[in-house]
């Protein structure tokens, strides 16, 4: 039985993915009990490329100390030799890519002090997954059914195993029961992700097959802009792999619905890049691509993160599209703060003190600080999408419009925000809740 003084605290985890094993990370640096289970048979990625921007660079560090020279080994950003200050560079996905347009040369984005790193999504999990203890990880545990009491939450998995938690965080990805869980009373209809009326085609092949369609443009990342559709590109595995995403607004909203990915004929994906408006380069990668449409889905408005004794991270909270590639960064801020207000919960003086008051303190803290920062990540993704796309009323079917205004302080508030901050000011609205 679990009891409910702080000596007592054990934090369920639910879903082993990026921001389940980063609150794991921060809670065994600072010795915070815990369990995750995931649904999964064993640690699997999905999804090819990663990265997460200097914010979330510095959250891993932070997270866990030794994380940090480990990513070093795996990562890469342009090629050597290349600006790795770039982030991405606009470029056109018409015929002749705007090779020849006077904004050539200009149309990049990024900081001055930003270093581009990428990686691939499984050699970044199995650095994660070294700082975890084995024992600490259920697999094959579907979760079906949380009860919460005022003293506990118990949950229930399909295979029938039923256990007692002092809280749960879901990090249960972007379809994620915990979710329903924490908003279907108050707020039914922000339950469900959204779908974004887009979707990609997606895709790792050899830089050397890369090289034989785009030559050295595949040298540094690119965002390809065009008429409902686009492309993105850049390099991972040390630079042998290129990874690509060939993106569609479409034509028909409810295509696929709720289905996260739909698998159709080869014919019918090449045809989604057909006509004279795409350059032909474009329509050989796509060759190499599995014929899968993966939808893209967000969650546009999100109430609270939190309902009594359990608490929303990464997707499960915030779930955005990928177009500023700061998704899975919002989800390492998560696990920050929530693994610094938790720990500062287990190693209180006091450990017969009750659970329940510390819980909500922290969890009200935990959602002042982070809700709105990822909130605002979300709704600008949303309109990075409107550009890419040469849907935005500002920027139009202007390459250098989109690039103009991306270079003025787009993604400084993200890359560059003080965390240590954050958790500053997460611990005082912890202390007042419990004190005031």
């Amino acid at each position: 039985m679990v009891g409910d003084t702080i000596r007592d605290l054990h934090v369920a985890i639910a879903g082993a993915g990026i921001g389940g094993l980063a609150l794991a990370m921060g809670l065994q640096r600072k010795g915070v009990p815990y369990t995750i289970y995931e649904a999964a048979p064993e640690f699997s990625a999905v999804g090819a490329g990663i990265g997460f921007g200097p914010n979330g660079d510095l959250a891993l560090g932070m997270l866990q100390e030794g994380f940090r020279a480990e990513y070093e080994k795996v990562c890469v950003g342009n090629m050597p030799g290349e600006p790795q200050d770039i982030y991405f560079e606009g470029m056109l996905l018409q015929p002749g890519l705007g090779l020849n347009e006077p904004w050539r040369g200009h149309s990049a984005w990024g900081h001055p002090e930003y270093v581009r790193r990428g990686a691939h999504r499984q050699a970044v999990l199995n650095i994660m997954t070294s700082f975890i203890p084995i024992e600490k990880v259920r697999f094959s545990k579907t979760l079906t059914e949380i009860q919460q009491r005022p003293d506990k939450v118990f949950l229930r998995f399909a295979d029938g195993d039923t256990i007692e938690a002092s809280l749960l965080v879901g990090a249960d990805g972007i379809k994620s029961m915990v979710r329903e869980h924490v908003l279907r009373p108050l707020y039914p209809s922000q339950v469900e992700p959204v779908y974004a009326d887009s979707y990609c085609y997606r895709g790792v092949i050899p830089t050397s097959e890369a090289r034989e369609i785009f030559g050295d443009l595949t040298n540094v990342a690119k965002m390809y802009l065009g008429e409902r559709r686009c492309c993105i590109t850049y390099l991972i595995s040390k630079g042998d792999e290129f990874n690509f995403l060939l993106c569609a607004l479409d034509d028909q909203p409810l295509k696929l619905g709720n289905l996260v990915s739909e698998k159709i004929t080869h014919e019918a994906m090449m045809a989604d890049f057909d006509g004279p408006g795409v350059d032909e380069r474009f329509r050989r990668l796509l060759s190499k691509a599995i014929p899968v449409r993966w939808g893209f889905f967000h969650h546009r408005y999100t109430s609270t993160y939190y309902r009594d004794r359990v608490v929303l991270l990464g997707d499960s909270a915030h779930a955005s599209l990928p177009f500023q590639a700061a998704g899975a960064g919002q989800g390492l801020e998560d696990s920050l703060i929530l693994s610094n207000l938790l720990a500062r919960i287990y190693h209180a003086t006091d450990q017969g003190v009750g659970l329940a008051p510390n819980i909500r303190a922290s969890f009200t803290a935990y959602d002042a600080v982070r809700r709105p920062r990822a909130q605002k990540q979300l709704e600008r993704a949303l309109e990075m999408s409107h550009m890419l796309h040469f849907q935005h009323p500002d920027t139009g079917n202007r390459v250098e419009n989109v690039a103009a205004k991306l270079q003025k302080g787009w993604f400084e508030w993200i890359w560059f925000h003080d965390l240590n901050a954050d958790i500053e000011s997460a611990v005082q609205l912890m202390d007042k809740a419990l004190n005031g």
